[in-house]
């Protein structure tokens, strides 16, 4: 089997890399750490210019006809630069809940997202609810126009650019229950929804939802009534795998600094690269990204499969672990400014920690991925 990038992967990765290296290094991300909200511009390039938005969208929306692949090459490309654009939340959560939930209306709404010409932001999360898909305590009560929510979201990723929300509630049932949740998709100007925003420690954006007598109309429910888990659990896979494709960017880049660094710096009179114990170290890290590029694809070919839960926490876990020692390494090799704002290394260290929790920590994979095991036999 040919486990090399296909046609298509290389077709979108490459020229990716080269926009992604003329107009998103260093200093551009800095600057854009300071803007309150993604640019337009650049979002409309990736869609128009690139057919990033579009890769892994049906081609009926206007899109490339891709799929975990495409994803995979982007996440990976914009691993290597810290991209903080909201592809994950609006392609790969948003786009992709739209998609699972089979609605007509939902074609219009991933054709703009395929133009660029649109952001989504997915509230599922709960303070309460630690990892666990199914603990949603946020209510909608039925009436005869409607829903009425109500309830409290936490960590959503880029809601303060979105344009559409999905939020998920209760329309039966108690917290934890895997039925009873359903998907409404609300506008973010809704009477009763307040919004607090904030940075998370990558510098990426993210918002807390206190939803108080909100009201959605019918129209306004996604999916099936009461049935939505199944659909979220497989859309959280897929971003869980996106987020590994990621990590390898971020760790692969960690790795290529590193060397170039401990080649630079000289300490008694030689190149610190020259010195066998931060080789060793060096090649650990090379190890790492090596083996964790192997799982994130194993996890994106088993997304079809019905052993796609545990393939997707058996990568997660160990990425995850992977992460946490070769950004370490990273900064250990760098001395004391690798924690310094200024450098690159500091940022990909952050992004990697917070990598290693994103959709679940590596214990909680672990956990689950012996669950599932157990449950299989």
């Amino acid at each position: 089997m040919d486990f090399g990038q296909t046609e298509m992967e290389r077709a979108l990765a490459e020229p990716l890399t080269r926009f992604l290296d003329e107009h998103y290094d260093f200093q551009v991300r800095q600057k854009r750490l300071l803007e309150p909200r993604w640019r337009p511009a650049l979002w409309r390039a990736l869609a128009t210019d690139l057919g990033v938005l579009g890769a892994a969208l049906p081609e009926d929306v206007g899109g490339l006809g891709g799929g975990a692949a495409e994803v995979g090459a982007v996440m990976k490309a914009f691993g290597r630069r810290l991209v903080l654009e909201p592809y994950l939340s609006t392609v790969v959560l948003g786009a992709g809940l739209l998609r699972a939930t089979g609605d007509a209306g939902a074609a219009d709404l991933l054709a703009a997202v395929s133009a660029g010409e649109t952001t989504l932001a997915v509230a599922h999360a709960e303070p309460q609810g630690g990892y666990d898909p199914a603990n949603v305590t946020t209510t909608a009560t039925a009436r005869d126009d409607g829903f009425v929510l109500n309830g409290h979201k936490a960590l959503v990723l880029n809601a303060a650019g979105a344009d559409h929300l999905i939020v998920s509630a209760r329309t039966r049932g108690g917290p934890a229950d895997r039925d009873g949740i359903s998907l409404f998709l609300l506008d973010p100007a809704t009477p009763g929804l307040a919004r607090r925003d904030y940075r998370t420690i990558d510098g990426g954006s993210a918002s807390d939802l206190i939803l108080t007598n909100v009201v959605a109309p019918r129209s306004g429910l996604i999916g099936p009534v009461d049935g939505a888990l199944p659909l979220l659990e497989r859309v959280l896979d897929e971003a869980t795998a996106a987020v590994c494709a990621e990590a390898c960017g971020v760790m692969g880049a960690l790795l290529d600094i590193t060397v170039e660094y401990a080649r630079q710096r000289k300490q008694f009179g030689r190149a610190i690269a020259e010195f066998q114990v931060l080789q060793h170290r060096m090649v650990d890290m090379m190890s790492d990204v090596k083996q964790s590029e192997s799982l994130a694809l194993v996890a994106r070919l088993k997304l079809e499969s019905p052993d796609r839960a545990a393939a997707v926490s058996a990568a997660k876990s160990r990425i995850g672990r992977a992460c946490r020692s070769v950004s370490q390494a990273a900064v250990q090799i760098h001395g004391g400014i690798g924690i310094a704002d200024e450098t690159p290394v500091s940022h990909y260290f952050r992004r990697a920690l917070m990598i290693e929790q994103q959709f679940g920590s590596s214990d909680y994979h672990l956990d689950r991925y012996e669950r599932l095991q157990f449950e299989a036999g």
